[in-house]
């Protein structure tokens, strides 16, 4: 409350000198005031309201912003990323990197539709997966590096268009595969889909953004999808659909695993909690 009150003094006094016909003069002597932790609480004084209604200052770093990653493929990618960020076009933002999954996605969708009448199409897609591994990859990594990053929109964004990326390939699976896999690639996607929401729960509840299990992550992933797609060109649809049900099988085991693995670390922590509130009462 004293804080508070000794910022609408100040952003006071220097509206009455005058400051309000300047904006970024207001925001100037409000930073040099606000070094402090806390948040401000909306505040406004006469004459002001038409520069700014409110300034929010949070010193805490967003957990968001750093991965868990112990996939096989992790230790290749760190010695990889110094010899490749610097050669990225300065024109070519992180954000920029972000937003083309949905070019990505909707050629997959493309190439997938094509390829129901020819397979060989399965390589356009098989593209599309390896350029969305590129973009997605180094989009916050540019962003750290140039330190133009977009924290908070890049963990929003960056992840919502991985599940459109992940719808993209799985609808496109479900143009190539004939009708009675169709189930089977409903399951597939709801696995899928759930590995994703129990990352963002535990993520949620532990504040440790992990995205790798078992050294199995986003980067094996994709890698397996080419594989696949490969195999299709070869040898046709036939034993993907016998397989298909394996392969759920297994997404569903791993689904399990990893749920557990989740659940005790979230209950240790709480029970943790619990233990120490009841010391503080006792």
């Amino acid at each position: 409350m004293a804080f508070n009150a000794e910022v609408r003094r100040d952003t006071q006094s220097a509206a009455e000198s005058g400051f309000n016909k300047n904006p970024t003069l207001v925001v100037k002597t409000l930073l040099k005031i606000t070094v402090q932790p806390q948040k401000l609480s909306v505040f406004c004084w006469p004459g002001s309201c038409k520069v700014a209604s409110a300034i929010m200052i949070d010193t805490q770093q967003f957990a968001g912003a750093s991965k868990s990653n112990t996939s096989f493929l992790t230790p290749f990618e760190r010695r990889l990323a110094p010899n490749v960020l610097p050669r990225i076009p300065s024109w070519l933002q992180t954000y920029h990197l972000t937003m083309l999954t949905l070019v990505w996605s909707s050629l997959i969708l493309f190439f997938s539709y094509l390829a129901a009448r020819d397979l060989r199409w399965l390589w356009g897609v098989s593209t599309m997966i390896a350029m969305q591994y590129v973009t997605d990859h180094y989009d916050g990594k540019l962003g750290k590096y140039r330190g133009t990053g977009l924290v908070r929109w890049g963990y929003y964004m960056d992840h919502l268009l991985d599940y459109f990326f992940l719808c993209s390939v799985i609808i496109g699976y479900a143009f190539i595969l004939p009708e009675r896999s169709r189930y089977q690639i409903v399951i597939l996607l709801a696995i899928c889909s759930a590995y994703e929401i129990s990352t963002f729960l535990a993520f949620s509840t532990t504040d440790r953004f992990k995205i790798s299990y078992l050294k199995f992550g986003p980067t094996e992933f994709r890698l397996a999808l080419i594989v696949i797609n490969a195999l299709l060109t070869m040898y046709g649809t036939r034993k993907m659909v016998s397989g298909l049900k394996y392969v759920n099988i297994g997404g569903a085991i791993g689904l399990a695993l990893m749920i557990y693995r989740s659940h005790k670390i979230i209950w240790a922590l709480d029970m943790e909690h619990k233990k120490g509130q009841l010391t503080g009462e006792s």
